[in-house]
């Protein structure tokens, strides 16, 4: 059985307000998106890497991979319209090179520092469970708005979590939930955990981390350098003692 990273790096980064993708965006003379792809190179148990990609930057990902010996690198696939149409094309390609039992770990390319502590907890819970959602706690106070600027009601956040990725499915079930999203037409799920909601499915929690954060603004590749910092400190420190 094979366990497959599926990054998806179809978006063009518009809230940046960069000339350059915020997936190739260059932190530390490293782009982001290989900071990511290196974090599933390095885990022993993920056997190939596939990368959903923004038209016309495949070859420039081609050429990181082979800068950065990202080996387990397989597969480029075009990206969609939408992050849905995005992920369903990377899974219908995963179908036509996998087992329908085989495990996709979906992944964000702009989450550089998901740990291999959450990679392993994902692909465990989606052997168990059938699925994987890296989730964490809802540390604030929820409240409710119709108007965006206004509240009148708040919503208890012990029933809340926040979602991020990796999310891990075997891939012959996200494919066929795929094709059924297609027939019902419905097309604008933001992630693949809210799409197997909305189709009736439940699914199962697995270890996230508030240092795995998705790089969305400019204030968040400052947080992306200070926890790089961090972790260069503490590998210093492991060298010395």
């Amino acid at each position: 059985m094979s366990n497959i990273a599926l990054i998806i790096a179809g978006g063009s980064g518009s809230r940046m307000q960069q000339d350059i993708p915020k997936q190739f965006l260059t932190v530390n003379e490293k782009p982001v998106i290989v900071y990511t792809m290196e974090a599933f190179q390095r885990h022993a148990e993920i056997d190939a890497i596939a990368v959903v990609c923004l038209s016309g930057w495949e070859q420039v990902l081609r050429a990181y991979a082979r800068q950065f010996n990202i080996d387990k690198l397989r597969l480029i696939v075009p990206g969609g319209e939408s992050g849905q149409a995005s992920i369903r094309n990377g899974v219908f390609a995963l179908e036509q090179e996998w087992g329908a039992d085989d495990i996709v770990l979906i992944h964000d390319a702009i989450r550089p520092m998901v740990s291999q502590e959450i990679i392993s907890d994902c692909l465990k819970s989606t052997r168990e469970f059938g699925s994987g959602i890296a989730v964490i706690p809802c540390a604030e106070a929820m409240l409710q708005t119709e108007d965006g600027a206004v509240s009148s009601g708040s919503y208890p956040r012990d029933r809340l979590k926040r979602t991020q990725t990796p999310q891990g499915f075997r891939v012959g079930e996200l494919a066929a939930l795929h094709r059924e999203a297609l027939k019902r037409g419905i097309d604008q799920s933001i992630a693949s955990c809210t799409l197997m909601i909305e189709l009736g499915r439940q699914v199962h929690f697995c270890k996230g981390s508030e240092k795995n954060i998705k790089l969305t603004t400019l204030e968040d590749i400052d947080i992306f350098k200070a926890l790089l910092l961090a972790k260069r400190s503490e590998w210093l420190k492991s060298d010395q003692s």
